[in-house]
């Protein structure tokens, strides 16, 4: 079962809990935004039912409120950038900003972030590069208990480290990808857990290392209190590129990378090692736009596939969820919402 909430609502209730937790209203109420329009752009996995982690998080110590970022290195085009375990909805804007107005000055911005806490759908930084006109690329590492198997592994040593590239397009909107490098986002595990539901076969192995459609191996813990794991998209490739996301965006930002025993603390601490680039100081700018429109335009005209509604680019599937559900509202299953309730009574506020 289900309830369908107005994204206004969310975005009260969710403030209402973060005060309670001991964030400033302005922060609280920027979490929330963040939050819903994760949910509001199909992404429930880095929503609302982030929440209750969070506040558990703040309770532990690992995630600190109303903590902005601290500059390490400023030169022309580098930026070094601690989080200090702040939101990462606040300090990966604070660092994006940063990265932007670099880019704008001197054409181009290498920024790394150490020490974010949970930055949510990386997508979002890339949507504040591309309206500016710029492109922007993010490598990711999660330092959280591991939950993705290396290619030919069979037990979970990194985090699901997801990859973004931003590109702006002119007279349309942008090409946005953003993607976790394991075959599915660990928090669409637990959407589907907390729903009843079975996964696709080739997303997980059971705490054996043997193939399962039960996401409750990667949510919970099973017998003798091990865990499952996801497994990478792509294969090796997914798993390569997870192991670029890790070295780059842990080990180069020097944010850490995980090689440590599983524990079950709720933090989830992200470094972001980015790329923005200004193409109208490469002196490439007509030959860029001229390129990226007709090369989208040749997709576009390839005939739908057999039951597929036609060619779609990057960033169009979020767009459209966000006209349906502003329209008709987010749907919350019953069990994330009765955990978003306890989290509020953790805190002292009443959930509605």
């Amino acid at each position: 079962m289900s309830k369908t909430l107005p994204a206004a609502h969310l975005r009260t209730t969710v403030t209402d809990i973060l005060t309670a937790a001991g964030s400033t209203r302005e922060e609280a109420q920027a979490v929330a935004a963040n939050l819903v329009l994760a949910n509001l752009s199909g992404h429930d996995s880095h929503g609302v039912g982030m929440v209750p982690r969070y506040i558990d998080a703040v309770l532990e110590g690992g995630l600190k409120p109303n903590t902005g970022i601290a500059v390490k290195l400023e030169a022309p085009s580098l930026l070094a950038i601690d989080g200090q375990r702040g939101y990462g909805q606040i300090v990966g804007e604070q660092a994006m900003a940063r990265a932007i107005a670099k880019a704008q000055e001197t054409g181009s911005c290498v920024m790394a972030l150490a020490n974010a806490h949970h930055l949510g759908r990386i997508g979002h930084f890339a949507e504040m590069a591309v309206q500016r006109g710029l492109v922007s690329i993010h490598f990711v590492n999660v330092q959280s208990r591991p939950v993705v198997a290396p290619w030919g592994g069979g037990d979970g040593r990194y985090g699901t480290n997801p990859f973004c590239v931003g590109v702006p397009l002119p007279g349309q909107p942008p090409f946005v990808l953003d993607f976790a490098t394991s075959r599915v986002a660990q928090g669409k595990m637990r959407v589907a857990y907390n729903e009843g539901r079975q996964v696709e076969p080739g997303t997980l192995i059971d705490e054996k290392g043997r193939p399962t459609t039960n996401p409750g191996v990667v949510v919970v813990p099973q017998p003798g209190g091990m865990f499952g794991a996801l497994l990478a998209f792509g294969e090796h490739k997914g798993y390569g590129m997870a192991i670029a996301c890790e070295l780059l965006g842990g080990a180069l930002t020097g944010s850490g990378t995980w090689h440590r025993p599983a524990d079950s603390l709720r933090a989830v601490i992200n470094g972001m090692f980015t790329i923005v680039v200004d193409p109208a100081r490469l002196g490439t700018q007509s030959e860029f736009e001229r390129e990226a429109l007709a090369f989208v335009e040749w997709l576009k005209q390839s005939p739908p596939a057999p039951d597929s509604e036609g060619v779609m680019l990057a960033g169009e599937p979020e767009r459209k969820a966000r006209r349906e559900r502003e329209a008709a509202g987010i749907e919350v299953d019953d069990q994330t919402w009765r955990e978003i309730v306890a989290a509020g009574k953790k805190v002292g506020a009443t959930v509605e």
